[in-house]
């Protein structure tokens, strides 16, 4: 039984050592060389006695140089967290202040904004603010001085004699409703079995060619790391700033014989929305696999005409689940009114759906998707409040420990035994004495020809909706009236050239929430 990600790598490392593992605009790294250099990044926290489940935030771009610098980290005994290296010194200061990291693992790239950090940190700590332990004040390490330690392999074979499958793999920072994010703590026995479950699904071999598309620090990203390498398949790094032209993206996929992606819904519906598949035949991709967001049918249709005979597969989950907890393989054919669903509970997965008295709901009832088993998280770092709030103990089996995740998301079972999004629980409302799903609103305005995007929010007493597409307000209300009944009818338009868009690819709620034209 597998207890550690490191056995993925050291087993590739075995079958395929000359194969190319990992690809950037820079160059290649077979896994010999990639392991090489993690074991080497090891030795180097391993001979400094990093204490076991110690955090190391590595602050980098979404590069090869990465790789060695995660897997080195684990190595070492210690815990992962990428922090985006774009993010303003404020935010990350506040991570910082959260995860209480021994070290900063860089690159000369990002040297000085890492020495600004630990700078900014010794000064919080100076004027008495609350900072960290221990290790109020984190060291900098880059990379390339770490990578001329040279490997032990005795010492570290040693640390991982006393690694346990629930020891913690890596820590993913997400927002918080207070301002102060959120390090949700992900096990290495979590990563394992959406690995095994992915790649048993999903028929992965060491053939396989994928193209990574999220940053690291987003948990999109996972199956991109750690699929590759267990399957000993390729894995190439496409430049986030690329995906502002679909096109050369896709050029790139079809001159590189890449047949796998994992990718959120919004880079798909860009490339559809922009007309790319029409330019680029990119039937090399068989198969397809979307996650962190509603992936809308008609952007989906698009795909399915232009790369008909690929594997569909629409996951669902949040950062607190590991990647993914359900999805569903699309076999049949969707309307673009229609939504697709999120399907049916991953490997060692239970999904509940509760109403508000906690009671499994019906089929066909709306109701909270809580989600236990090996794939939940271990919790926030260093915040045990927010912890006991999300992660609760399962209302139906109150005689032993039981921990669930609320996700806070709405869904209901279809008469095929699926499950279906309905909304955020946040994003319900309460009009004119009815409840609401603004997504249902969305989904509606979606099957207007014309529309690419779509968002709605709710804001004194008025249902507004912000769209992205050429098309009338009068034309687009004409649709609203033929979907919705007169109360879900939004009172506001606005048509928007480009929709706003968060750090992690998904359509900015917050920012339209607070717009003022």
């Amino acid at each position: 039984m597998l207890k550690s990600v490191l056995d993925y790598l050291e087993k590739s490392e075995d079958r395929f050592p000359q194969k190319i593992a990992v690809v950037d605009e820079l160059g290649s790294d077979t896994y010999a060389q990639l392991a090489g250099k993690a074991r080497c990044v090891g030795t180097y926290f391993a001979k400094r006695k990093l204490p076991k489940n110690a955090v190391v935030v590595v602050l980098m771009d979404k590069v090869r140089a990465a790789f060695p610098a995660f897997w080195g980290v684990t190595y070492s005994g210690g815990i992962y967290a990428p922090l985006d290296c774009h993010a303003p010194v404020e935010r990350l200061k506040l991570i910082l202040g959260v995860l209480q990291p021994m070290y900063i693992l860089t690159d000369e790239e990002n040297l000085a904004k890492a020495e600004k950090l630990v700078a900014a940190t010794r000064e919080m700590s100076q004027n008495g603010e609350p900072v960290t332990g221990e290790a109020a004040v984190p060291e900098t390490v880059i990379l390339s001085e770490a990578l001329k330690t040279g490997e032990d392999r005795t010492l570290l074979i040693e640390i991982q004699k006393s690694r346990i499958d629930t020891d913690p793999l890596y820590i993913i920072c997400t927002s918080g409703s207070t301002g102060v994010p959120k390090g949700v703590v992900i096990p290495h026995r979590a990563v394992i079995d959406f690995t095994e479950e992915a790649s048993e699904v999903m028929h992965f071999t060491e053939e396989e060619c994928f193209a990574n598309q999220a940053p690291f620090y987003f948990d999109a990203s996972v199956p991109d790391l750690y699929c590759t390498i267990r399957n000993g398949a390729t894995l190439h790094i496409i430049p986030a700033k690329w995906f502002s032209f679909p096109i050369n993206v896709l050029e790139y996929i079809r001159e590189n014989d890449v047949n796998a992606i994992f990718w959120v819904p919004s880079a798909l519906i860009v490339t559809a929305n922009l007309r790319a598949l029409r330019e680029v035949d990119v039937t090399c991709l068989k198969k397809i696999m979307f996650c962190g967001e509603v992936m809308p049918v008609k952007q989906y249709n698009m795909w399915k005409k232009y790369v008909p005979d690929a594997m569909y597969v629409n996951y669902y989950g949040p950062s607190e689940t590991t990647y993914a907890s359900t999805y569903y393989i699309i076999d049949r054919e969707f309307s673009n009114d229609e939504a697709l669903p999120i399907g049916r509970a991953a490997i060692n997965t239970g999904v509940l759906i509760l109403n508000e008295e906690n009671k499994l709901c019906q089929p066909g009832e709306p109701g909270e998707l809580c989600i236990r088993g090996s794939g939940v998280a271990l919790g926030y770092y260093n915040n045990p409040e927010k912890t006991r709030e999300a992660f609760v103990q399962n209302p139906l089996s109150p005689y032993y420990h039981d921990i669930m995740y609320r996700t806070g998301d709405l869904v209901r079972e279809n008469e095929c035994g699926e499950i279906e999004y309905v909304g955020r629980k946040d994003f319900q409302i309460k009009h004119m004495g009815y409840r609401i799903e603004l997504g249902e609103i969305e989904n509606a305005a979606m099957s207007c020809e014309g529309i690419r995007r779509v968002c709605c929010v709710y804001r004194d007493n008025k249902i507004i909706i912000f769209y992205e597409g050429n098309v009338k307000e009068t034309v687009l209300q004409e649709t609203m009236k033929q979907k919705l009944p007169e109360y879900m009818i939004p009172q506001v338009y606005y048509c928007l050239k480009q929709m706003p868009m968060n750090a992690n690819g998904k359509i900015d709620r917050v920012y339209l929430k607070n717009y003022q034209p």
